[in-house]
């Protein structure tokens, strides 16, 4: 089709897999790999539309159970903070906000590289705290997925409850934060024609990464997803410096 960037759909295909697979979820990947193909408020606007079709496919593929639990204690207040940074996106300029991420990925990933046996206590409070934290920084900076994984992992939930109860709040933040950046003006007629792409790519790059996951150790791929982390940080605080 006319004027579709096929590299970039080629690497939100690989965001998808590799967020799959790591537990991270693909926004991590996808929002500071697709600054380097549109403006920082269209990536947040795609961001929200990709991940409804990608999270809604985790839930069809990991449909082995959900928590009921951290639903509540978890997605309610993601959900509540993910609207209050949405709106907040709006006042900051997006080389600020491009900064900011570049710096959050940085700091998240030399903390648990460095840092690897962190652990948080499996606390209603910590649920509530991680919550707020996950959905303030997907609304605000376009990803929360680490945050909430981090969070989440505390709990020692089996594989597959842990990646449906995770898309499943995440569906629940991206639904909430699409009618917001609607509103802020983040969705752009023009970006629609990659939704459909983006529909396919989520599916098919949450069934290879559970395919993939069948053979490769979760723990092994996470500390390899944690350098492409700070790899791709250090790439978006150089790609701003250079503008």
């Amino acid at each position: 089709m006319k004027d579709i960037n096929y590299i970039f759909l080629l690497l939100a295909l690989v965001a998808e897999v590799i967020g799959t697979i790591g537990g991270f979820g693909s926004s991590v990947f996808f929002v500071p790999l697709g600054n380097f193909y549109f403006d920082f408020y269209s990536v947040l606007g795609l961001t929200a539309l990709f991940h409804l079709s990608s999270n809604l496919s985790k839930i069809m593929l990991f449909k082995k159970g959900l928590n009921k639990k951290l639903l509540l204690t978890i997605g309610v207040p993601s959900v509540l903070f993910v609207i209050v940074g949405g709106y907040l996106s709006k006042i900051f300029q997006s080389n600020y906000l491009e900064l900011i991420l570049g710096i959050f990925l940085i700091a998240f990933s030399l903390l648990f590289i460095i840092f690897n046996k962190i652990v948080i206590s499996p606390k209603t409070r910590n649920a509530i705290l991680g919550g707020s934290a996950s959905g303030f920084s997907a609304g605000f900076l376009g990803t929360g997925g680490a945050i909430r994984g981090l969070t989440m992992a505390a709990f020692n939930l089996e594989k597959s409850v842990f990646i449906a109860t995770s898309a499943f709040i995440d569906f629940m933040i991206d639904f909430s934060r699409t009618f917001v950046y609607y509103n802020n003006g983040y969705i752009h007629a023009h970006d629609l024609k990659y939704v459909p792409f983006l529909f396919v790519i989520g599916l098919l790059g949450s069934y290879i990464g559970k395919r993939i996951l069948k053979y490769i150790p979760q723990d092994k791929f996470r500390k390899l997803s944690l350098f492409f982390i700070l790899i791709i940080g250090i790439v978006t605080i150089f790609n701003i410096l250079l503008k």
